[in-house]
C-alpha cells in the first residue's frame, strides 16, 4: 500500500454559493463539479457517514484549490448543527493553505470576508527559519483556516532526515 497525500478536505458550510464565492475570492478556488443532483438522506447516509437520524445532504460541491488537496463542500439540513470546531476542540479543527506571499494572501483572505486572528508571524520551534511565517483566520461561517509559508529550511531539518511534504512550485 502506498499513501500519496491528502486528496480532499470536506467542509460543511451553511450556504454553498456563499462558501464557493469565499473560496474563489480568498484562494482562487475553481468549481469543478456538483456531486449530487438531488438531496440524499435515509439510513444509508445516516449509518455510512455517522450523522444523526433525519440528516439530509442538500449539496456536495468539489473545488480545486491550487496544487494541493481539493475542497469538498457539503450542506446539510434536517438536524441541529453546532458551531464549527475551534482549535482547542477535539477532532479536525483547521486546514492550512501554503502560499508564497503570506501578506498578500492574508489581505486577500480578509477582503474575501475572513477575520484574521493576528497578523502574519514568524513560525516557532521546529518550523522556524528565515521568512517562515503563519497566520490563522476564521471564515465567514466560523471555520478556522491557516496560511503558511516556509521558503527557508525549517529548524527540525537539523534533527532528522525525514521531511514534511511541501507543495511543488508550478
Amino acid at each position: 500500500m502506498t499513501v500519496r497525500a491528502i486528496e480532499h478536505v470536506g467542509l460543511t458550510v451553511p450556504d454553498l454559493e456563499a462558501a464557493t464565492t469565499f473560496f474563489e475570492d480568498a484562494f482562487g478556488a475553481q468549481k469543478i463539479y456538483d456531486m449530487i443532483d438531488r438531496p440524499l438522506s435515509g439510513p444509508a447516509i445516516e449509518n455510512g457517514l455517522g450523522v444523526p437520524p433525519g440528516a439530509t445532504i442538500g449539496a456536495i460541491r468539489m473545488l480545486r484549490l491550487g496544487h494541493g488537496p481539493n475542497l469538498e463542500l457539503f450542506t446539510y439540513s434536517g438536524v441541529e448543527q453546532r458551531s464549527p470546531a475551534l482549535p482547542s476542540d477535539f477532532g479536525l479543527q483547521h486546514f492550512c493553505v501554503y502560499v508564497d506571499d503570506i501578506d498578500a494572501a492574508a489581505a486577500r483572505l480578509e477582503k474575501a470576508g475572513a477575520t484574521l486572528l493576528s497578523t502574519p508571524s514568524d513560525l516557532p520551534g521546529g518550523d522556524a527559519g528565515e521568512g517562515n511565517r503563519y497566520v490563522y483566520a476564521r471564515t465567514p461561517w466560523g471555520s478556522t483556516v491557516e496560511l503558511v509559508t516556509y521558503p527557508s529550511p525549517q529548524a527540525y531539518e537539523a534533527t532528522t532526515t525525514l521531511r514534511r511534504w511541501r507543495p511543488e512550485e508550478s
